[in-house]
């Protein structure tokens, strides 16, 4: 029984020891940048593959003038075909920050707009793809 327990043991070890270590590092995608229509807004960032799916992160400027600045990303499930928006504003001049994690997508768009504090009313940019698979 001991034997046993020990050429189980031999197995098992050298398999643990052949998987990725945990602080290997993912693959990152680069996007942007991308403009509202009229420039006073832009948007770039990256993606990460990791474990469960995908992390957009992204900075959004918003330049002088009144309004705020919109990132608006939109993703297609890749369970029911599906489009669900997400959107990130900033409201002061400069440059902000924002993520979102993605599990069981085919594709990432964004578009940058102008708006208010509390939606984009206009001056978007076109769709541009983040992230396509396949």
């Amino acid at each position: 029984m001991r034997l046993l327990a020990l050429f189980a043991a031999a197995v098992v070890l050298p398999l643990a020891g052949a998987a990725a270590p945990a602080s290997a590092t993912p693959a990152v995608w680069k996007w942007g940048p991308v403009y509202s229509a009229d420039g006073m807004a832009g948007s770039w960032g990256k993606v990460y593959l990791h474990q469960f799916g995908y992390l957009v992160e992204g900075k959004l400027e918003d330049t002088r003038g009144k309004g705020c600045a919109w990132a608006v990303l939109k993703a297609q499930d890749s369970r029911n075909g599906r489009w669900k928006s997400y959107g990130f504003y900033n409201c002061r001049p400069g440059v902000g920050s924002f993520k979102k994690d993605y599990r069981n997508v085919l594709q990432i768009r964004m578009q940058v707009c102008r708006g208010t504090a509390s939606r984009p009313t206009g001056e978007c940019s076109k769709w541009k793809p983040v992230l396509k698979q396949g």
